[in-house]
């Protein structure tokens, strides 16, 4: 592969820096992405491995004790644009433990939690995964008020888009339709399942449009309340009366889980975001190259996750899936990568979509941005109309 993702490890490099590689690598692994399409660039092979034409991300891990290495290395980065990572270990010390050369970078305070937020924050800086980074929670409010909130404070302080279906949808908008919009664009669901969920309608609802849709679910169940039928969709976790505060959980107004718990929690949803974007992409994928074989189309799965069709004139076209809600930034990104991809003659691109349950207004505007960008949609429902007369 002539061009290869580059992720720079500068600073003070060690078991941290070494952590974070290896989980680099395992969530490569659950992308489906090969190894060999990256490269891991140290002060040790800078020269050699460095170039400033190819998709780079540099972390830069602090030192405690202000002895900064790496500086001239940094500085090539900068100038080239290149984006960087500030990574230091105390509070209110950036300044301390970060070189003044990157006073101007957004910082990120470290705790054994962040482990994987670096990781994604890399994989989102290569296109990898979507750098929204959405979060619908699933509850019963008669049941669960005060945990959902809690969860919708704490993903929020993570940077995630949380969904909390009495603090996101504004008066006026159609609820039912606008709630399974918005769960069709996020990439996780947590799920509180306390005692009476399934008896609500549409609690049970939105177990069935999670599993359409393919989205991952964390199902938190309660205690004294057992897993139910529908768990094999779900990763599991059984609480005990320990993960709440002061052993109080059945409390709809005032039940809270620990911060250990909470702490937990969101490194559980930034490990399942990564796999679930993955086999979303393969059901897309799946479900249009079936339709292209049957109708005669000579089709590649590229190593980017994109497919290319080999046209008559030598030409090629691109499909390039999209999870959840496409938006007209999606359509640009497309552009941009498609203009990296020197090997190609491209005649036409298109982002590839499952269009259920999105909102009829947002799948006209999508219509509408048809007449306008280069890049063109395709919705599922249409792939097998679409590839018989094109």
């Amino acid at each position: 592969m002539k061009y290869k993702y580059r992720l720079i490890v500068l600073g003070n490099l060690g078991s941290l820096s070494n952590k974070v590689i290896d989980l680099f690598y395992k969530k490569i692994e659950e992308l489906k992405l090969e190894r060999d399409y990256f490269k891991i660039i140290n002060h040790g092979n800078f020269n050699t491995e460095y170039s400033g034409n190819q998709p780079a991300f540099a972390i830069y891990f602090g030192d405690e004790n202000g002895s900064f290495k790496d500086l001239t290395i940094t500085e090539t980065l900068i100038k080239d644009g290149t984006l960087i990572l500030p990574v230091y270990y105390t509070e209110n010390s950036f300044s301390d433990e970060i070189p003044k050369i990157l006073e101007n970078q957004n910082g990120l305070l470290y705790d054994a939690t962040k482990d994987i937020k670096i990781v994604n924050l890399a994989l989102e800086a290569f296109e990898l995964l979507r750098s929204s980074r959405k979060v619908f929670v699933s509850y019963k409010r008669s049941e669960s008020s005060s945990v959902a909130i809690q969860l919708y404070e704490a993903l929020e302080r993570n940077n995630f888009d949380v969904f909390l279906d009495t603090h996101s949808i504004k008066p006026g908008e159609p609820f039912q339709e606008e709630l399974w919009h918005r769960m069709t664009d996020c990439d996780v669901i947590v799920l509180l399942n306390t005692p009476k969920f399934l008896e609500s309608y549409w609690c049970t609802e939105e177990i069935a449009e999670a599993s359409a849709k393919q989205i991952g679910i964390i199902q938190l169940v309660w205690p004294n309340h057992k897993l139910e039928a529908m768990a094999h969709v779900c990763l599991p976790k059984q609480l005990q009366n320990t993960d709440f505060e002061n052993g109080v959980f059945n409390d709809e107004n005032t039940s809270k889980l620990t911060e250990v718990f909470i702490n937990d929690l969101v490194k559980e949803v930034e490990s399942l975001r990564a796999r679930n974007l993955a086999s979303r992409q393969d059901n897309l994928i799946t479900e249009f190259t079936n339709y292209a074989n049957k109708h005669g189309k000579k089709i590649n799965l590229q190593p980017e996750r994109f497919i290319s069709e080999e046209l008559d004139n030598g030409k090629r076209r691109i499909f390039i899936p999209s999870v959840g809600v496409p938006q007209s930034v999606n359509c640009n990104q497309s552009e941009e990568i498609i203009k990296e991809i020197k090997d190609f003659e491209v005649d036409s691109v298109h982002l590839i979509y499952d269009d259920l349950r999105i909102r009829n207004k947002w799948l006209n505007h999508l219509d509408w941005l048809n007449g306008y960008l280069k890049v063109q949609t395709i919705k599922k429902q249409n792939f097998d109309e679409w590839l018989e007369k094109n």
